[in-house]
């Protein structure tokens, strides 16, 4: 069976079973956010980078662009969820686990982490949307109803327009799921520690949660 290619970046706290999964965007690959760690300065976090399985020009893409992205997706989503139970059974629990994504890397983020059968300790989606939110709503399953996301977009974003990104949130958030929606006055990027700060504090809050939902 084919599996993704990743790279676990260890923990500086040893022992410690947190993780957060990355997802690149389209034509980028696990090399574009090694900056990660130590931005986040999130010392008890594990980070595992993972590179999409379709070469695209010198980097990597998760579905078909152009041209149709659902084969492809369907593909990536079954990919994902298995990276996620090889995780499980790696010994880092599904509530201390997030899933992050950026762009294309966003897309399969939520449409994975929402269909999935464990509740995660969160979703993250920077800078992307869902391919079809009704069928996604359809799809939800139990965990996914229960799911925490943070949905971040930039007001700018010459790639992907604002305004249906946002009325895909909403529709998620009209469904049930509790998502966290935050705009910056950026285009199709990471808007640097403004927005780092709300992706930690995310991460910081939702692990504060799963601690106290297990105790």
């Amino acid at each position: 069976m084919v599996k993704l290619t990743t790279e676990l970046i260890p923990a500086r706290l040893a022992g410690s079973r947190q993780l957060l999964i990355v997802l690149h965007g389209l034509g980028d690959s696990m090399e574009g956010f090694r900056w990660m760690p130590p931005m986040l300065q999130l010392p008890a976090l594990n980070i595992l980078l993972v590179n999409a399985p379709d070469s695209y020009y010198g980097g990597y893409s998760w579905y078909a662009y152009p041209g149709d992205p659902q084969p492809g997706v369907m593909r990536s989503r079954g990919l994902v969820t298995q990276l996620l139970a090889d995780q499980k059974a790696a010994g880092f629990p599904p509530e201390q686990t997030f899933l992050f994504g950026f762009s294309q890397g966003c897309l399969m983020t939520l449409e994975t982490g929402l269909r999935h059968q464990d509740r995660l300790a969160g979703l993250i989606g920077i800078s992307g949307y869902v391919l079809d939110a009704p069928t996604l709503v359809s799809e939800l399953s139990e965990a996914g109803r229960a799911q925490k996301v943070l949905w971040t977009h930039g007001r700018h974003d010459p790639l992907i327009p604002f305004d249906g990104v946002q009325e895909q949130a909403e529709a998620l958030r009209k469904a049930g799921v509790a998502v966290e929606w935050h705009a910056f006055d950026k285009e199709h990027t990471i808007a640097g520690e403004t927005e780092i700060a709300v992706i930690r504090q995310f991460i910081e809050n939702n692990l504060r949660d799963s601690v106290r939902t297990a105790v």
